[in-house]
């Protein structure tokens, strides 16, 4: 209950803050909050923002899910086994620092503009996030509790399963709820061009049309679909890490 109060005093704050700079300003280009706040609930309302909040959310879902699936796997076996560190890091040294974002051309070259294109590349960037802190995470296990498992003639799917995974688990978590951030921003931007749908292109074609409250009303928005999942993942990490008070 504490931390519920903590969340809504801080949301009050930043309401009551927007609401003092947007009267010094008095410009049209910085809505009142509770016009905008006023827009959303009615275009919530009237199912005019429904669609496009969930094709959003299901886009970043799915680029996130993508990602997990394939990372963490992936960041464990490199970060337990040092065989395969000494194998797969090198290429990790070399692709991580790519802005991937970059790449969104070639995506839709070899993709096309539909739905798979825009969930890959949030996909592809998400994923080295988690991989690199998967890794890290699985690599700084000390030695001994790997030579504690094979003595009790444990099987390597048995040392992941009981001894890498656990061990990691909230680290993955951690990058897990860091991508979120990172999945909404290029949200943004592969909904900003060839999609009429998503609550990149209100924002966009809002702005296009000086639709202030509009435009505020997507950000609001993609703000609110980013805050649900960092909730919805504090709450598995409450459910799968126990051990640990969530911060």
């Amino acid at each position: 209950m504490g931390r519920k109060r903590d969340i809504f005093i801080a949301a009050i704050i930043l309401v009551l803050t927007w609401e003092v700079v947007a009267l010094l300003l008095d410009s049209m280009a910085l809505p009142q909050p509770w016009e905008v706040i006023a827009d959303f609930l009615l275009k919530i309302a009237d199912g005019r923002l429904v669609d496009d909040f969930f094709i959003s959310a299901l886009r970043a879902v799915l680029g996130i899910f993508l990602a997990f699936v394939v990372a963490v796997p992936l960041g464990l076996v490199v970060g337990a086994a040092p065989s395969w560190r000494k194998r797969i890091s090198p290429f990790i040294y070399l692709l991580y620092p790519i802005p991937h974002v970059v790449l969104l051309p070639l995506v839709i070259i070899l993709f096309g503009i539909g739905e798979f294109s825009k969930i890959f590349l949030i996909a592809l960037i998400v994923f080295f996030q988690v991989l690199v802190t998967t890794r890290d995470g699985a690599k700084n296990i000390h030695q001994n509790y790997f030579y504690s498992m094979q003595t009790l003639g444990a099987t390597p799917f048995q040392v992941y399963r009981h001894l890498v995974l656990p061990a990691t688990l909230p680290k993955i978590l951690t990058a897990m709820r860091i991508s979120i951030g990172t999945a909404i921003a290029i949200l943004f931007f592969v909904e900003s061009f060839a999609t009429a749908k998503g609550l990149g292109y209100i924002i966009m074609d809002s702005w296009g049309q000086s639709d202030y409250i509009s435009l505020y009303t997507g950000i609001f928005s993609m703000a609110i679909l980013g805050f649900i999942l960092y909730m919805l993942l504090d709450r598995i990490e409450q459910w799968v890490c126990r051990w640990q008070i969530v911060r």
